[in-house]
C-alpha cells in the first residue's frame, strides 16, 4: 500500500469475473505521514481510506467485468460502516462483488477484514465512463499488472 499515491491495493488474490467477486490484500504500512496526525500515540488508518481502498478493490472488479472497455469512477458511498480500528502493520483482505450493473452505473458491496474480523463495509456505486485518453488506459493497465490482475480479463 502506497498512501501518498492513493495506491490502495497490493495485490489480486482472486478475480472471478463470471461471479463478479474479487479478494485482494493490502498490508497497512507501519509508517506513514498520515499516522502522524491520526492520531498521535494512537496511530489509526482513517475511514476515508477505508472507504477508498473498498472503492478501489471495486474498481479492479468492475474493470474485469467490463473488459477493461470502460472506466470505473466512484460516484455515491452508502451505508459505509467502521465496524473496527485498522492499525499500522494490519493485513486488511478486501471483497467485493458486483451488486448491480447497466444504464452507465455499477453498484458493489464491499468488505473490510482484519484477521478474519470484519472491520468495515459499504455499498458502493460507480458511474462507468469510457477512458478519457489512452495516458489513462495505459496508466491503469500498468497499476493493474503491477497488482497482478489476471491478464485473460483484458480484452485484447
Amino acid at each position: 500500500m502506497q498512501l501518498e499515491y492513493f495506491h490502495m491495493i497490493d495485490r489480486i488474490v482472486d478475480l472471478k469475473v463470471d461471479e463478479k467477486t474479487i479478494v485482494v490484500e493490502a498490508q497497512v504500512p507501519k509508517e506513514s505521514t498520515v499516522f502522524e496526525g491520526h492520531f498521535p500515540g494512537y496511530p489509526l488508518m482513517p475511514g476515508v481510506l477505508l472507504i477508498e481502498s473498498m472503492a478501489q478493490a471495486s474498481g479492479f472488479l468492475l474493470l474485469g467485468v467490463l473488459k477493461f472497455e470502460r472506466m470505473p469512477i466512484l460516484a455515491a458511498v452508502k451505508e459505509a460502516k467502521v465496524r473496527g480500528s485498522v492499525f499500522p502493520g494490519d493485513l486488511m483482505t478486501l471483497e467485493a462483488s458486483v451488486a448491480h450493473e447497466g444504464s452507465g452505473y455499477a453498484m458493489t458491496e464491499a468488505k473490510i477484514r482484519v484477521d478474519g474480523k470484519l472491520r468495515a463495509n459499504s455499498t458502493l456505486t460507480f458511474t462507468l465512463i469510457p477512458f478519457p485518453n489512452s495516458d489513462m488506459r495505459g496508466y491503469m493497465n500498468a497499476v493493474a499488472a503491477r497488482v497482478g490482475f489476471p491478464q485473460q480479463a483484458v480484452s485484447p
